[in-house]
């Protein structure tokens, strides 16, 4: 073969921010308010990538209980310098309503940049320094006199005003790590709005700004614009977007936007962008934003250019000019054991995971401790691991004992607060049950018995995804035989562009063990694996859904 398949970074990766440091690649994504906070990914054909780093790991660096959702850790931005790498991100403190068709009165947010930095990848990562507030999508730039500049979106909350205020600039005091000097308005975007998630790189003279725009949705954008001098004027590219799927709702690969550039030893330069991919028939991207990558060319007027009629994403790029280099197959085989949580797997907003969870409690299963309902934006037991594929089946074995109905542990399938399926054991009138939950923006939240009088001991849960479709099914420990839920539920749902009016919507779906106790009790229940098997993705004939809301932009 001598072409790869994107997306290289499947299921909600967005965002990317790519680095060279000689013969490794490094790519960092957003994590909202999935804690550890960032993603970095580590390859070295820019084909086969590893999970590296989750740098953001201790309260000092990161609390996010009280984040809205799609909150938290936005853009990070990975440099290396000084021998050392530079990570710069936002955390999201508070959101409002999305900005769609412009906005009227004020649009008060809080986003709060940071600095750490780090010998290796790996670590250790320092303690935060706090740059500004004043926007999102921070990012470094390390000029070749030695002096670093940080550039970020300027966010204006004034009354009829564009929100997207342009891109600013400041330096950055390599010694405090701080700021210095005054900030400059260096590009105000184009026609296309919302300009944000700036890259600066110098070639041939010349300062090159790449920016996003469009919103991040099906008109995203990646944008270029020029300057002989770091502080502007920028001359806009003359071809408008240097990437972009235009507005297409179907295909292999949409959304594209947000790209980052890396240049390979010889000279050829590669973008990594964001994308979707929506599901077949429907406008709907569960898999959330993933991360995709192909080859550019600099043209011979010094403007960068798409090697794909009309600047498209490439599904299907060439391989780049480098040694194949997969990684050894170390897949998680589901069992728990003493020790950190496998890789696969996350849990949202708290730094103190020893409240929500335990590997040590018990022997080789995973312990949830029951905190707050399944719409906490502050403590949820929650511990899960993307959605990668159309088609896969999640099973796991749960040891619950709930004394009531305000305690209950399961199996769920989550994008946010408002919009989830869960199958979970309770307690009701004496008898431990069976019940699915669901929280469908502009429906509300429903639930309905699914199993009474269930059997003693630990029961198995199944979620078995195809495309749109979610079933649920549970049996006895040992038992061969699944009982199916008679319903089936609309798991297309779980997406980006489904959603409450003016709600924020840039994550992914997620397949989770749970477990609530709204008594305050904090009553456990125990998981002895957690399994996740993909099927190929074939496509799905199902047909379509009824179209709810599209949230394409901050």
């Amino acid at each position: 073969m001598n072409s790869f398949a994107n997306p290289i970074l499947r299921g909600f990766n967005p965002d990317p921010s790519i680095l060279r440091v000689d013969q490794d690649f490094y790519i960092a994504t957003s994590t909202f308010e999935w804690f550890p906070g960032v993603q970095i990914h580590h390859s070295r054909d820019l084909v086969h990538w590893r999970l590296a780093s989750r740098p953001l790991s201790r309260a000092s660096q990161l609390d996010m209980r009280g984040n809205p959702d799609s909150c938290g850790v936005w853009a990070p931005d990975l440099t290396y310098a000084d021998g050392r790498f530079w990570l710069v991100y936002t955390d999201v403190k508070r959101y409002g309503l999305t900005t769609v068709n412009g906005a009227h009165g004020a649009s008060m947010r809080d986003f709060h940049n940071y600095l750490v930095v780090a010998p290796s990848i790996d670590g250790p990562w320092s303690d935060p320094v706090h740059l500004n507030s004043s926007g999102f999508d921070p990012a470094l730039f390390h000029d070749d006199d030695g002096r670093c500049w940080l550039l970020n979106m300027l966010w204006d909350h004034r009354p009829d005003r564009g929100r997207f205020g342009g891109i600013v600039l400041q330096e950055v005091d390599k010694e405090t790590l701080r700021l210095k000097g005054e900030r400059r308005l260096i590009y105000r975007g184009t026609e296309r709005g919302f300009t944000e998630g700036p890259h600066l790189y110098k070639r041939d003279g010349w300062y090159h700004l790449l920016v996003a725009e469009g919103g991040t949705g099906w008109n995203h954008a990646v944008v270029m614009a020029r300057s002989r001098s770091i502080g502007g004027p920028y001359e806009t590219h003359p071809d408008g977007a240097v990437l972009t799927a235009a507005g297409r709702q179907e295909g292999a690969i949409t959304r594209a936007g947000h790209g980052d550039l890396v240049e390979l030893e010889d000279g050829s330069p590669w973008l990594a962008y964001l994308c979707g991919r929506p599901l077949p028939g429907l406008a709907r991207c569960p898999l959330g934003r993933e991360t995709a990558i192909q080859p550019m060319r600099w043209g011979e007027d010094g403007w960068l250019r798409s090697l794909t009629p009309g600047a498209q994403p490439d599904p299907n790029p060439p391989l780049p000019p480098l040694p194949p280099c997969p990684w050894p197959e170390q897949p998680w085989d589901g069992q728990f054991a003493p020790g950190p949580l496998p890789d696969d797997l996350q849990w949202l907003r708290s730094p103190d995971s020893g409240r929500l969870w335990s590997l040590d409690a018990r022997p080789n299963w995973l312990r949830l401790y029951g905190r707050e309902s399944i719409k906490s934006h502050f403590e949820q037991a929650l511990v899960a691991r993307r959605f990668q594929h159309f088609r896969f089946t999640a099973t796991t074995c749960i040891d619950f004992d709930p004394a009531h109905f305000q305690q209950n542990a399961g199996l769920v399938c989550y994008y946010n607060s408002t919009k989830f399926h869960y199958l979970h054991l309770t307690r009701d009138t004496g008898a431990r049950e069976l019940r699915i939950m669901s929280a469908i923006p502009g429906m509300g939240a429903h639930d309905s018995l699914v199993a009474s009088e269930l059997p003693a001991g630990p029961i198995e849960l199944c979620a078995e995804v195809d495309h749109q479709w979610l079933r649920f099914g549970w049996r006895a420990k040992g038992a061969e035989t699944w009982e199916w839920a008679p319903q089936k539920l609309d798991v297309s749902v779980l997406s980006d562009e489904v959603s409450l009016p003016g709600y924020p919507n840039f994550t992914g779906a997620f397949v989770a063990m749970a477990c609530q106790d709204l008594s305050g009790a904090g009553r456990h229940a125990d998981f002895a694996w957690f399994r996740y098997e993909a099927q190929d993705d074939a496509p799905d004939q199902s047909g379509s859904a009824t179209e709810m809301r599209a949230v394409e932009s901050r």
